[in-house]
């Protein structure tokens, strides 16, 4: 069981002890993405969803989400971040039906470890806030894929999603 990071010698789960890590600027950027209708699409462009600003409480669900991840995350540190940063843009093919929106989730922190987890739960959280806002007028969407594009920082380097 000694490979297995997150497990003790009983091989039950443990936290991981990062107080011998260097402290480290660290930042994570994660995507996800909520497939929508258009009557959906025209609510959230023109400002008329009945419960208000889709993208703004989406974006403060991804922000209040990346600061509590380690109460959602069992094996999560609690981490002080220092940036969250929610985007998101419309991917639209009128001639296919197709109106998405694509998210994306930066979270930055300095600390002895990464900020993925915080910046995959912001994604999540701000996609699943997108449904909910908007379930009135189809519950058809589809969330995802959601998934990791880049992490810099840290013992393990850095990674970008090729």
């Amino acid at each position: 069981m000694s490979d297995l990071t997150h497990f003790n010698e009983q091989g039950r789960a443990r936290m991981v002890d990062v107080s011998g890590k260097e402290e480290t600027v660290r930042t994570a950027t994660a995507k996800t993405s909520v497939l929508v209708n258009e009557r959906i699409h025209r609510q959230i462009a023109e400002g008329t969803n009945k419960k208000g600003d889709v993208f703004g409480v989406a974006q403060v669900a991804g922000i209040m989400a990346a600061k509590n991840t380690a109460q959602i995350i069992p094996m999560c540190h609690p981490l002080p971040l220092k940036a969250i940063d929610i985007s998101f843009e419309w991917n639209i093919d009128e001639a296919a039906g197709r109106y998405e929106v694509l998210l994306e989730a930066t979270v930055k922190t300095k600390g002895q470890t990464g900020v993925e987890m915080e910046a995959l739960t912001a994604a999540s959280a701000a996609a699943l806030t997108i449904y909910d806002m908007c379930k009135a007028a189809g519950k058809d969407m589809i969330i995802g894929p959601t998934m990791l594009l880049e992490k810099t920082g840290g013992k393990s380097g850095d990674y970008r999603r090729t």
